[in-house]
C-alpha cells in the first residue's frame, strides 16, 4: 500500500507523506472493544519522569486486541481491516462462530471475509494460530509467546517477521527481526504470517507538530545544555561535547551494552548484531 503525498503548498506538506487506507474497511472501532487510556507523561506510579520527552498529544481510545488467540478450534471470520492509533500495524475484527467479537494484529495479505482458526490443528495459513512444535521450518511468523499462555509478546510492529529455523527438544530457535536467534518453548504460540503495513517505514512525518500530535515532545542536544544539566553541556563557544557519548546521567551510549537479565541470557543463541 503506497504512502500519499501532497503538493508543496506550504513547507508543512512539502515532505509528509500519509498512509494511503484504501484498504482498511472500517473508520469506527467496536466500541465495546475500546477503552480509555490514562495518558502517563512518561511518569510512574510515583509520579517521577521515567521516560523522557513524553507528553501531549492527540486523544485515543485503546483497543483490546487479542494476542492469546485462545479461543482453540472456532473458526472465525474477518469483519473487518482497521487503524489502530497506539500501534504501528493495522487491527482485524474477528467475528467467531459463537457470535463473539475479537482484534487481532491484520497480518500482510489477509482479506475482509477471509477464515481464520486457533488451534494445534491449524493449516499453515496466513492468519492461523498454532504452536511452534506444529509450524514447519522455516515459516514466517509474528505475535510470538515468550511465555505459554500469556500471550504474544514478541514481533508485534508493521512489517515485522520471525522465522522458524530450527526445532530441538522442549524449544524451537527463532530468527527475530533484530537478527537475534532465540530459542522459544515448542509449546509457544505464533500466528503465521508477517504483519501488515508494511509501508509504514516509508511514512516521512514531515513537520515538528506532527510528532507533537504524537506524543512525542522536543529532544534537546547535551551540548546545547549547561554544565548543570548534561556532561555534554558547557565549554567557551560551540563544542562537540569533549567527552565520548553519555546519557545525562553519565553512562556511555551508542555502543554500551545496558541488558541486565542473566535469567534469559541461556535462551539467546546469537545475539542481534549488524
Amino acid at each position: 500500500m503506497p504512502a500519499r503525498s501532497f503538493k508543496p503548498t506550504s513547507p508543512a506538506v512539502r515532505f509528509k507523506t500519509v498512509a494511503d487506507f484504501s484498504e482498511l474497511s472500517a473508520e469506527r472501532p467496536l466500541k465495546r472493544l475500546v477503552r480509555g487510556v490514562r495518558r502517563t507523561g512518561g511518569r510512574n506510579n510515583k509520579g517521577r519522569l521515567t521516560i523522557r520527552h513524553r507528553g501531549g498529544g492527540a486523544r485515543r481510545l485503546y483497543r483490546e486486541i487479542d494476542f492469546r488467540r485462545d479461543k482453540d478450534g472456532v473458526s472465525a471470520r474477518v469483519l473487518t481491516l482497521e487503524y489502530d492509533p497506539n500501534r504501528s500495524a493495522y487491527i482485524a475484527r474477528l467475528v467467531y462462530a459463537d457470535g463473539d467479537q475479537r482484534y487481532i494484529l491484520a497480518p500482510s495479505g489477509l482479506q475482509v471475509g477471509q477464515r481464520v482458526v486457533a488451534s494445534p490443528e491449524a493449516d499453515i495459513v496466513v492468519g492461523n494460530c498454532l504452536p511452534l512444535r506444529n509450524i514447519p521450518l522455516g515459516t514466517m511468523v509474528h505475535n510470538v509467546e515468550l511465555k505459554r499462555g500469556r500471550g504474544g509478546q514478541m514481533v508485534r510492529s508493521a512489517g515485522a517477521a520471525a522465522q522458524v529455523l530450527a526445532k530441538e527438544g522442549d524449544y524451537a530457535q527463532v530468527k527475530l527481526p533484530s537478527g537475534e536467534v532465540r530459542m522459544v518453548h515448542i509449546e509457544c504460540r505464533a500466528t503465521i504470517g508477517q504483519v501488515g503495513n508494511l509501508d509504514h517505514e516509508n511514512i516521512s512525518i514531515g513537520k515538528a507538530g506532527r510528532n507533537r500530535h504524537l506524543g512525542h515532545r522536543p529532544y534537546v542536544r547535551g551540548v546545547a545544555m549547561n554544565p548543570v544539566d548534561h556532561p555534554h553541556g558547557g565549554g567557551e563557544g560551540k563544542t562537540s561535547g569533549g567527552r565520548h557519548p553519555v546519557t545525562p546521567w553519565g553512562v556511555p551510549t551508542k555502543g554500551y551494552k545496558t541488558r541486565n537479565n542473566a535469567r534469559t541470557d541461556r535462551y539467546i543463541v546469537r545475539r542481534r548484531g549488524k
